[in-house]
């Protein structure tokens, strides 16, 4: 991402989009009531992202046309599954769009945020950092902090768990708009008040879903850490929401 060409963050952000599109499928690979073929599953979905890539990366041509080839894709797709035999129902061309709406969007709207970025310091990589301490403080505050005797000086202990990753998040903020940023410091302050909120509603949700599906992990391709679903759980539910304060603060 601090690369000068953008295209090996493109590459490297679908590389993560394709894998996580696997691990969703493979998610329902016990189910009895849904069937998803990762096959044409992972072909619709990477001809339909290549066009809409075809959108937004800048100088491209016809990306009208692009936009517009998208519907008969869809259909197509629609079609396809339709034909298949087994446990074809409405309930399971839902799970295909929902995935297709809870990975594709994201990801792309991140290949945007990072093609349109003009900041000294790369939204995308900021973005990305102020997750990571919010989920790491998230873990550490609830382990270590209330057991400092010295905090209950500042009446830290009774603020709760959210509260303080709250704080230390924007601790991050302000040191990275010090540090390499200054003149986008509200911006980022804002920015990780808001990634305090939506990474636990990312977290949460993730939770709910694997429990739904009665599963740990949705891989295993991080030992230790499970899959890239498990990973990208906060960031997925995050970017939606942090393309509007870029939108706002532009």
């Amino acid at each position: 991402m601090f690369l000068a060409n953008y295209n090996y963050a493109i590459l490297t952000l679908c590389a993560f989009f394709i894998l996580g599109l696997d691990e969703y499928a493979n998610l329902f690979k016990n189910s009895a009531y849904i069937s998803i073929n990762k096959t044409l599953n992972t072909f619709f979905t990477a001809i339909i992202v290549s066009l809409l890539l075809l959108v937004i990366v800048p100088n491209q041509l016809f990306e009208f046309n692009a936009l517009i080839a998208l519907f008969p894709l869809f259909f197509l797709w629609f079609l396809t599954e339709l034909w298949r035999k087994k446990r074809t129902s409405i309930v399971k061309h839902w799970c295909i769009i929902f995935g297709f709406i809870y990975l594709c969007i994201p990801f792309l709207l991140a290949i945007d945020i990072h093609i349109q970025d003009t900041h000294a310091f790369p939204k995308l990589v900021g973005m990305f950092v102020l997750i990571w301490t919010n989920d790491t403080f998230a873990f550490l505050s609830g382990k270590f902090l209330v057991n400092i005797n010295y905090l209950s000086a500042f009446h830290l202990k009774n603020l709760g768990r959210n509260y303080r990753r709250s704080l230390l998040t924007l601790l991050m903020a302000f040191t990275l708009t010090e540090l390499f940023d200054k003149e986008n410091q509200l911006f980022w302050m804002v920015s990780a008040v808001l990634i305090s909120t939506t990474a636990i509603f990312g977290d949460l949700f993730e939770s709910l879903f694997k429990r739904s599906l009665n599963i740990k992990d949705t891989g295993n391709i991080i030992p230790g850490h499970g899959g890239i679903l498990d990973r990208f759980d906060a960031f997925l539910f995050t970017v939606p929401f942090f393309i509007l304060v870029q939108i706002y603060f532009n």
